[in-house]
């Protein structure tokens, strides 16, 4: 199915840099909320900037959020050391490719990860690059009807 990810994985976590090096992946794109910061929270957990500082050893990071909050943004912006493209609109790829090309980034060479298939995976199959679901970074503290919604949304990319 067009929207079976490449990896579906329970956590960002998961994530094998080694094999995403091996493949040629070259830049490693991020989904913002519920993917590498928890939902409008503004901050990045100490774990997680030590994971982010170590997939920078090897590849150009950045995120790609559908986020059009000013005064949000601003605060990633106070505290990302990486590219971050705002108001991406996706599953639409056009502000995401404009993106990738001022940073010269080939989307054979991309991988995109996220935790919304209608959002991130789509986008990521569109634009030609791979993709990594992840389960939301609060999963565990989700609402219930929150974790119903996910639950639904990933129905559509079982076998």
């Amino acid at each position: 199915m067009f929207l079976k990810p490449d990896y579906n994985l329970k956590s960002i976590y998961d994530i094998d840099l080694e094999e995403l090096k091996n493949l040629g992946i070259k830049a490693v794109l991020f989904d913002l909320d519920s993917t590498i910061m928890a939902s409008k929270s503004g901050t990045y957990t100490e774990k997680m900037l030590q994971w982010l500082k170590k997939v920078k050893e090897n590849f150009f990071i950045a995120v790609i959020s559908n986020n059009k909050n000013h005064g949000y943004i601003e605060k990633v912006k106070n505290i990302s050391d990486f590219p971050l493209l705002f108001n991406a609109c996706k599953p639409k790829t056009g502000p995401t490719k404009e993106f990738l090309h001022k940073y010269d980034l080939k989307t054979n060479e991309c991988i995109l990860v996220g935790d919304r298939p209608l959002t991130d995976i789509l986008c990521g199959k569109l634009l030609g690059c791979k993709t990594i679901l992840v389960d939301s970074i609060t999963a565990d503290v989700e609402t219930k009807f929150v974790r119903f919604l996910r639950s639904l949304e990933r129905f559509s990319i079982k076998k």
